[in-house]
């Protein structure tokens, strides 16, 4: 039987295509607003006083620099990882979102854009992250530094739940959210 591990997962701060309101996915090079600078400092006070013992984060510019915020906070080093990026949209990345309402099939788990990953892929690839970081925790207590649909992902994967029946609700930008895994 696996460790109880408490897993910090922090969305990182807000965008620049956060705020134009584009598809992000997994396009590498979209950096933080001085809005998204201000959130992740402030995750990053928050996390210190959680006290991980280790700090992931997505190697998407956006995450690492959050990451960033939370290793000067907590004191920690940055591992990166492709294993937290958020889920890929293909073609549709850099797209204005809104114009993307009537071409995603968002209840499909299966569905993915050209080029993209599917919400079952996505669940497929945090399940495996998760299940060696169970095998192998580097801390009772680990800071993950990821993305929206990659923090549903994990909750559903930690709650047993597949890729159809990941939470509807994404957390904000710079938020911490706190979970219980591997029992």
């Amino acid at each position: 039987m696996a460790n109880m591990i408490t897993l910090l997962l922090v969305r990182h701060g807000q965008s620049q295509w956060n705020a134009e309101g584009r598809m992000q996915g997994q396009t590498p090079h979209v950096p933080l607003t001085a809005l998204g600078h201000t959130q992740a400092e402030a995750a990053a006070t928050e996390l210190a006083g959680l006290r991980p013992g280790a700090l992931i984060s997505s190697d998407l510019v956006r995450a690492v620099q959050t990451a960033e915020h939370c290793a000067r906070a907590t004191g920690l080093p940055v591992t990166t990882t492709p294993a937290l990026r958020e889920q890929g949209y293909g073609v549709l990345e850099g797209r204005p979102s809104r114009e993307l309402w009537d071409v995603v099939d968002w209840t499909d788990a299966h569905w993915s854009a050209e080029g993209g990953e599917s919400l079952a892929e996505l669940h497929a690839r945090v399940a495996a992250f998760l299940g060696q970081l169970c095998a192998e925790p580097p801390a009772d207590v680990v800071a993950l530094v990821t993305h929206g649909d990659t923090i549903r992902a994990v909750q559903a994967v930690a709650a047993g739940l597949g890729p159809d029946a990941m939470p509807a609700v994404t957390p904000h930008n710079g938020s911490v959210t706190r979970l219980e895994v591997c029992d």
